[in-house]
């Protein structure tokens, strides 16, 4: 193990880099409330082509974790591999601005959800280089925290930038973000670990041997469908959420802002109580965070769609990402339990790529609630997301379960072997 300080330090700036990443994704849902953009790009009025190009850089971004972190994992250390993956994401992040028509900026959303891709695997591994089994929840609870970091304070951003200087500069802006914070960081904090194992994961084995050892990782199928109803919610939610409170809440722009931030925001808390709670449980039981997550989250949206003030709707909607945040950190620490040695970093990339191409489609298919039978109802979109953590919940309870039993399984053949003459 590195120095204390050092190891930390390496998580702080992936936690920056990770809310980077996540103000950058959450500019279009800000855009698709902006009249100019939708004028420009043709796309006034139309829910489902809004969605797709939220859904189109998850395309690109579930592919390249699944086909791209192999090849890093096998090639590269973790802060060369960063480096290349933040680089181009600058590259293609400054180059949107520049779009004239939706073809282009699609093709562009695409290629930055490729350059992305690698970023979350490449967060997991360095978490398993640095510390310890059962001390792993809470530097991934801390890493992690840049997701409702970014998500939080990226509307308030995104929008302020858009409301003064226009969409096509706030798009700049963000570039830079990445050129004067991220890859600094990364040069001068990230370190490759001594004791990453080079043998059987990282020099011997090529990039399509992990891929297939990936494969093979046990209680792959239940734990793909949580990341896949946890994606859903997240990119479901913080596409349509501003439309939402503008539109159908009929929130200013600056409340809209505030209200569409405070659920990620409350989700940094919850985030880390669900990484302290996965420490202190048994691994076979840390999965049970889904299911009060879960079920959590499912409540509060419910609330939301049906009530009747809009503050309380708003009110809903934060508990609701508090719910969400709480289920984060068992994922990778999950990944990290059951990954074979040396995969660790290709098994999340398989399951988040999995994932996110599985998840673009929800953006799109809750446009297309929201234009169903009559008239434009952005609430009938939401309850696809009430589906996903139900569903969330039902799988952490299974995956609970199985992993129990398996453990129990492991310790009465201990026990036999060592009974044995």
């Amino acid at each position: 193990m590195i120095v204390q300080s050092k190891r930390w330090a390496g998580v702080i700036v992936i936690l920056i880099v990770v809310s980077i990443a996540y103000v950058d994704r959450i500019n279009v849902s800000l855009m698709i409330t902006n009249a100019d953009f939708l004028h420009t790009l043709g796309l006034e009025g139309d829910r489902v082509a809004q969605g797709r190009l939220v859904s189109l850089f998850l395309f690109g971004y579930g592919l390249s974790a699944w086909f791209l972190t192999p090849v890093f994992e096998s090639h590269w250390s973790v802060r060369t591999s960063l480096l290349i993956s933040v680089l181009l994401w600058t590259v293609f992040t400054a180059a949107s601005a520049l779009a004239a028509g939706a073809t282009v900026f699609l093709l562009l959303r695409l290629l930055l959800g490729c350059a992305e891709g690698p970023l979350f695997s490449l967060k997991t591994i360095y978490v398993k280089e640095h510390f310890a089994a059962n001390e792993v929840g809470k530097p991934n609870a801390v890493s992690s925290l840049g997701v409702s970091i970014g998500l939080g304070a990226g509307y308030s951003i995104v929008n302020f930038l858009i409301m003064h200087f226009g969409w096509r500069d706030s798009i700049w802006a963000l570039a830079a973000l990445n050129i004067v914070i991220g890859l600094p960081l990364i040069a001068l904090f990230i370190r490759s670990s001594s004791t990453r194992p080079r043998d059987a994961g990282h020099q011997a084995d090529s990039a399509l041997a992990l891929l297939l050892a990936a494969l093979r990782t046990p209680h792959l199928f239940w734990i793909l469908i949580v990341e896949i109803c946890t994606l859903s919610y997240l990119w479901g939610a913080s596409t349509w959420l501003p439309s939402y409170l503008k539109e159908a809440r009929h929130f200013s722009l600056n409340e809209m802002s505030i209200f569409a931030g405070l659920p990620f925001f409350v989700g940094i808390i919850a985030n880390v109580a669900g990484g302290s709670v996965v420490d202190l449980l048994p691994r076979s039981k840390a999965p049970v965070v889904f299911a009060i997550g879960g079920v959590t989250t499912a409540i509060s949206v419910t609330t939301a769609i049906v009530a009747d003030n809009p503050y309380v709707a708003a009110s809903a909607l934060i508990l609701a990402g508090a719910g969400w945040g709480f289920q984060a950190p068992a994922i990778p620490t999950l990944v990290q339990h059951v990954a074979k040695h040396g995969t660790v970093g290709s098994t999340y990339g398989l399951i988040n790529g999995i994932g996110n191409l599985t998840s673009a489609l929800m953006p799109m298919m809750m446009g297309a609630a929201m234009m169903s039978r009559s008239g434009d109802n952005l609430a009938r979109g939401f309850w696809l997301l009430v589906g996903a953590q139900l569903l969330t919940a039902a799988c952490g309870l299974v995956l609970v379960a199985r992993l129990t039993r398996g453990a129990t399984e492991a310790s009465q053949g201990a026990t036999l072997a060592a009974d044995s003459p």
